[in-house]
C-alpha cells in the first residue's frame, strides 16, 4: 500500500467507529469547509488542509512522500525518538522499516490534541447529558488540556525522523473509537449484571488477559465486584480525560458504572461522590485492542507489521 492508502484507511475505520455516527462526523467535515471558505486569502495559507477530509485533529502523516510504497510498519504506543533509532538499527539489520507509526499523537497532532476533545461534549448528549451542559462543562477542560499541552516540545521525534529520513504517523482517536466500539458492543449485548461480571468480559479478550500477567490488568477503583453494574458505559476517546464535572450529569443520566483506560485521582474521587462506578480497564492493553483490529487490516492488505512499545499484539482476523 501507499502511505496515503494505509493512512486513509485508519482514517475511514475511525468515521466508521465513531461514537457521534458518520452522519456527525460528516457534519463537522462540512463545518470545517465552510470555516475554511469564510477564511480570507492569508488565513487560508495557514489552515490544515487535512480537517478538510480527516474529522481527527491528532492524527496525521508526520513526515514523508504519501505516495511512498509501505511493505513493513513498525507500530507502537508510543514512537519517540529511541523507537525511530530502533526502526533506523533494524533497517541496517536488514528488516527494511517503511513506515514508524505512534499511536499517542506527536508533532503537529499532538499541538492540536485538545481540538479532538470536542467530541466528548456529543458522546455525554448520546448518554443523556443536555449538549449545552455538555458544551459548558467540556469548554475549560479543553482549555487547560490546550494551554498544558502549549510548552511541550511537540516536534522532537519528528525532528528525528526527518534526520534518519524514516516516514511516520500517527494514528491516535481512530484507533480509540475502534476499541470503544468493540467494548460497548459486548457490554450492550451481554448485559453483565455485576463489575465483577464486566471485569470477567474484559479479561476474554486477549489483551486485557494477558495484561493481568504484567500486574496491569483490569481493576475497580470505585465501587466492589458485588455491586450491580447499570448501564455501562465505554468511556475510552476523545483526545484525553474529560471534565470531572461530568460524572455528576452522567450519574443523573443513569449511566451506572464507566469503563476506562485511566482515570486522574480527583475525577475518581468525583465519580465516587457521585456513586458512580469505575473500572479501569487498563491503558495500554485498551489502546492495543483498537489498535489491532487496525493492525489486522493493514495485515489483509499485505503490509508487514512489526509491535513494540507496549503494544500487545493478538489477531482476530
Amino acid at each position: 500500500m501507499k502511505l496515503q492508502e494505509l493512512f486513509d484507511l485508519a482514517v475511514t475505520m475511525g468515521k466508521e467507529s465513531d461514537p457521534r455516527g458518520l452522519e456527525g462526523v460528516n457534519k463537522l467535515l462540512l463545518k470545517n469547509k465552510e470555516n475554511y471558505d469564510d477564511l480570507k486569502d492569508a488565513d487560508k495559507k495557514e489552515y490544515d488542509m487535512d480537517r478538510l477530509t480527516n474529522p481527527f485533529d491528532d492524527t496525521r502523516i508526520l513526515y514523508g512522500n504519501p505516495e511512498k510504497e509501505i511493505k513493513r510498519v513498525i507500530m507502537g504506543v508510543d514512537m519517540e525518538v529511541g523507537e525511530l533509532l530502533l526502526a533506523d538499527r533494524l533497517t541496517e539489520k536488514g528488516q527494511t522499516i517503511d513506515l514508524v507509526i505512534a499511536h499517542h499523537p506527536e508533532g503537529k497532532a499532538l499541538a492540536a490534541l485538545h481540538a479532538v476533545m470536542h467530541m466528548q461534549a456529543d458522546i455525554l448528549n448520546k448518554y443523556g447529558v443536555p449538549i449545552n451542559v455538555a458544551e459548558g462543562i467540556m469548554s475549560s477542560r479543553i482549555s487547560e488540556v490546550k494551554r498544558g499541552i502549549m510548552p511541550i516540545n511537540h516536534n522532537r521525534a519528528v525532528d528525528t525522523a526527518k534526520l534518519l529520513d524514516i516516514p511516520m504517523a500517527c494514528i491516535h482517536t481512530p484507533t480509540d473509537n475502534l476499541v470503544v466500539k468493540h467494548l460497548q458492543t459486548i457490554f450492550d449485548t451481554e448485559k453483565p449484571e455485576t463489575l465483577d461480571d464486566v471485569v470477567k468480559l474484559l479479561k476474554q479478550e486477549p489483551e486485557y488477559a494477558e495484561a493481568v500477567q504484567y500486574n496491569a490488568g483490569p481493576a475497580i477503583v470505585v465501587g466492589d465486584k458485588k455491586r450491580r453494574a447499570g448501564k455501562v458505559m465505554v468511556d475510552m476517546t476523545g483526545g484525553t480525560g474529560g471534565s470531572k464535572e461530568a460524572f455528576e450529569k452522567l450519574a443523573i443520566a443513569g449511566v451506572g458504572t464507566l469503563v476506562v483506560m485511566h482515570i486522574g485521582e480527583e475525577h475518581r474521587k468525583n465519580a465516587e461522590k457521585h456513586n458512580l462506578n469505575v473500572i479501569i480497564a487498563g491503558h495500554l492493553a485498551s489502546d492495543s485492542l483498537g489498535i489491532n483490529i487496525l493492525i489486522d487490516e493493514f495485515e489483509k492488505k499485505g503490509v508487514e507489521v512489526l509491535v513494540t512499545s507496549g503494544l500487545i499484539r493478538h489477531k482476530r482476523s
